[in-house]
Parts: structure tokens; sequence; C-alpha cells
């Protein structure tokens, strides 16, 4: 049995849970999302309580326990108050930064051109200064996912740091070359 599976998930009051066959949905203030459950996994609503249960013993079972009730603790966490992802763009030089046009996000990254990023359905991008990125939604995977593809336009490079990095994350600087005396 997973350690993590077996903690009971509360559910805040204003979050709507509802289980129909194998589709678990979840309804509060933010949005709606939804979650098939693996055949291995089941689940029991009782007194505001989700806990998650195994129909069988097995290492794949065992396996799906612990990551089954972390997605819908993170569908939980969504609904209510929603993830962000928070993007630095660094350039000592300031040639890098960041606008919005529309709902879009249009970034200045050293190219020939702007580069233009759209958000997908559930994703909302905002921008403090010209330097910070904001990524928001009520699916962590996604929003995850959108910030590594954003990231992925012009990842740090290792001499000057210079490029899109998450909040707080560290580039290793490497010594440029040395002149001969």
């Amino acid at each position: 049995m997973s350690r993590i599976g077996k903690k009971p998930i509360e559910i805040p009051a204003g979050v709507k849970i509802n289980l129909d066959g194998s589709a678990l949905n979840v309804e509060g203030s933010k949005g709606r999302l939804s979650h098939k459950l693996p055949a291995l996994i089941g689940i029991k609503v009782e007194n505001n309580t989700i806990f998650v249960e195994t129909k069988e013993e097995s290492s794949q079972a065992s396996s799906l326990h612990g990551l089954t009730r972390t997605l819908i603790a993170n569908m939980i966490t969504g609904v209510t108050a929603g993830f962000v992802r928070t993007l630095d763009i660094v350039d000592p030089k300031g040639g890098y930064r960041a606008a919005m046009k529309g709902k879009a996000l249009d970034l200045s990254l050293g190219k020939s051109h702007p580069t233009i990023v759209e958000p997908p359905a559930g994703i909302e991008f905002s921008i403090e200064g010209q330097h910070k990125i904001l990524i928001k939604g009520i699916d962590k995977a996604l929003v995850g996912r959108v910030a590594a593809e954003v990231r992925s336009l012009r990842k740090p490079e290792h001499y000057l740091g210079k490029g899109i990095r998450f909040h707080g994350e560290h580039v290793l600087l490497k010594a440029g070359k040395s002149g001969k005396k």
C-alpha cells in the first residue's frame, strides 16, 4: 500500500464531487475538471472526505494508488485556488522582454521576429514588469506543460545566464575562455 495513497483528502466547502462510473468530476468556484480512474483503483466519499482504495494487491495497483490520490488532491486544489507558475526573463543587457498582445504573450527574445504564444484553453498569461511571466490555470499538469513550452523558446545559456528560467531556478554558469599571458 502506498503511504501517500492512504491519506484521506478533505473536500472544502463549495466543491462538488461526482463519480459517474470510472469518471470523477470535480467542480468548484474556478471551474470543472474530470479524471478517469484506473480499473485497479476505487474511491469512497464519506463525510466530506475522499478515500482512495486499491481493488487488488499488486505493484501496479500500489503505484497507481498514490498517483491517483495526488491527482485528485491537485484537482481539488485547482478548482478552489488554482495554480501559478512564474518564469523570469534574464538578460544582463536588457534586450529580452515580454508584453501582452490581447490574451497572447508577445516575447522579444533576440530573434529577428517577435514570438507570439497563444494560451491554450484553461490557461491565462499575465506579466509583471517586462521580465516576469505568470502562467495561471486550474489544471496543474497543463500549467506546468505550458510553462515548460514557454521556457523552451529560449532556455538559459550557461555563459551569461540569459534566457527564460523558472522562478528560483539556479543556472550554473561556466567560466569563459581565458586569454594567454
